[in-house]
């Protein structure tokens, strides 16, 4: 796929839409530049590091399995992320316009630790209109403040956001130990 191309799926509410991502979660820091690459790279491991020992002593405190698989999976969605961050531009070719070529023989788009983080799921469960002054953007312009008086216009997607399987198992994970497993964290 092209950067940017959608596919539809079985159903209306899923589609493969293949994005980079070079910031964190859900496009969170834009297009960052190397700087803030590099480092959410590193934190992105050393949290990871942090939390392997961690999930480690927790195993001989022989804590209930459900709460170390949640762990488990936050962990291995980190992981996930990090893999794409360090590598991805590493073997893949740019896919502005073109389809990515893996092991290009002029060598990927990026270096070792500046790559991008692959997301491709999309699901639109439901679109809606919302009364416009829940979507007023600052600063203010006349057509804003006309849009205003006219009342409901403005458009709700949820769920919006385009993620991958490894932001799939963070998100899972973190629900499960907030509802499961939020009293054995003071």
């Amino acid at each position: 796929m092209v950067l940017g191309d959608t596919r539809d799926t079985l159903f209306s509410w899923f589609k493969i839409h293949f994005i980079e991502n070079n910031g964190a979660a859900f496009g969170l820091f834009g297009s960052s530049g190397d700087t803030t690459k590099i480092f959410l790279t590193t934190f992105r491991i050393v949290v990871v590091a942090w939390g392997i020992v961690y999930i480690y002593n927790l195993t001989k405190k022989h804590m209930p399995n459900g709460l170390l698989i949640s762990l488990g999976l936050v962990i291995g969605g980190a992981i996930g992320n990090i893999i794409d961050s360090l590598f991805y531009g590493v073997i893949f070719s740019d896919s502005y316009s073109k389809t990515a070529e893996i092991f290009p023989s002029s060598g990927g788009y990026g270096s070792f630790f500046k790559g991008e983080v692959v997301d491709m799921f999309q699901l639109h469960f439901f679109t809606c209109d919302l009364p416009n002054w829940l979507a007023i953007s600052l600063p203010f312009t006349e057509k804003t403040i006309l849009n205003f008086l006219e009342g409901f216009d403005a458009k709700f997607t949820f769920f919006a956001p385009i993620f991958n399987i490894a932001d799939a198992g963070i998100s899972v994970g973190l629900f499960l130990l907030i509802i499961f497993y939020r009293k054995r964290f003071n």
